[in-house]
């Protein structure tokens, strides 16, 4: 039996109205401006697994990411967490937090981690007694690498690795169940970044934990993801099981973005580069999006958009897939 879906995204838009001010429109005759940085994304994710989205900067990772937690409410389209059973067989509204790229800018310079890590226990009243909310922020420090001695001292005076730990440790106090994690080691060293990603691996099996992570790193997401989304421009246009989409890319988006992995066993293959730059939100290209940088590209790409059908276990927003 397959695991219960954790989060539904159905056709899911955010806009933007970039338009200069009223006035100036009226006076030089130009027209609304809107930027579609989510343009109708449709997915679900299960309890216990992991979603990788992936895809170049400006795709919408962020503002979906975003949207997700609430911080950024959708223009339209719906975004349903599913009850999940608790501990005492009660079925209880899902959780979700999420962990920021930047775990400095993220965490309040002038609190001390122990209040940073007990604000939300605080926050919800998940604890009443001071004891036991200062008990519960030492298990999470530990739980997390850290020691419970440093409660007491102040961002500053650790390591990036240490603060993206102090940052899960924060996510883990709302006793959250959906993890959304944007570029959760982008900042960090590489070293650091095995660590911290395999601090999340261990904590998933443990606590059950459902992740989105949101990252442009592929070596990353085929390492954390059980299944796998690649964005361009706003819209999925491949989706399926993260090793069948990495051994075997349909779309030519997908295929051109495995090129840039290296490859130690053979440094000196041929690779077609990805060339050109990612079309403006605000004003698409006609048909498939992708088609001014595709080297497949037909006329049937430039006259209209692909859907996102099934194909074989995925789905793929592809005409030359057909």
């Amino acid at each position: 039996m397959s695991d219960p879906i954790a989060l539904t995204v159905q056709d899911a838009v955010c806009l933007f109205d970039v338009s200069p001010p009223f006035l100036d429109r009226v006076l030089s005759g130009a027209r609304r401006r809107v930027l579609r940085a989510v343009d109708g994304v449709s997915f679900t994710v299960r309890r216990g697994r992991t979603l990788g989205v992936v895809g170049e900067s400006g795709c919408g990772k962020s503002t979906l990411a975003r949207m997700i937690v609430g911080l950024q409410p959708p223009t339209a389209g719906t975004l349903r967490l599913e009850d999940m059973p608790r501990a005492d067989g009660s079925l209880g509204r899902p959780r979700v937090q999420m962990i920021f790229q930047d775990p400095y800018a993220s965490l309040n310079p002038r609190w001390r981690v122990g209040d940073i890590v007990a604000e939300p226990i605080r926050e919800l009243k998940l604890l009443q007694d001071e004891a036991a909310v200062q008990a519960r922020v030492a298990q999470l420090l530990e739980t997390v690498g850290l020691a419970a001695a440093d409660a007491a001292r102040f961002p500053h005076a650790f390591s990036g690795g240490q603060r993206q730990r102090i940052s899960i440790a924060r996510a883990l106090a709302t006793e959250a169940d959906v993890l959304v994690c944007d570029e959760p080691t982008s900042a960090l060293d590489v070293s650091v970044q095995a660590q911290i990603l395999n601090l999340m691996r261990r904590l998933q099996a443990e606590l059950g934990l459902t992740y989105i992570l949101i990252s442009h790193n592929l070596s990353v997401v085929r390492h954390m993801s059980d299944d796998i989304a690649i964005m361009y421009l706003g819209r999925f246009v491949e989706t399926g099981p993260a090793e069948e989409v990495f051994a075997a890319p349909r779309h030519p988006y997908t295929r051109l973005l495995l090129e840039t992995i290296p490859d130690v066993q053979r440094p000196n293959r041929d690779r077609q580069p990805l060339s050109g730059e990612v079309p403006s939100p605000i004003d698409p290209p006609p048909g498939c999006p992708f088609h001014p940088r595709c080297p497949q590209a037909e006329t049937a790409c430039r006259e209209a958009r692909p859907a996102l059908e099934a194909h074989g276990g995925r789905e793929v927003a592809c005409f030359l897939v057909r």
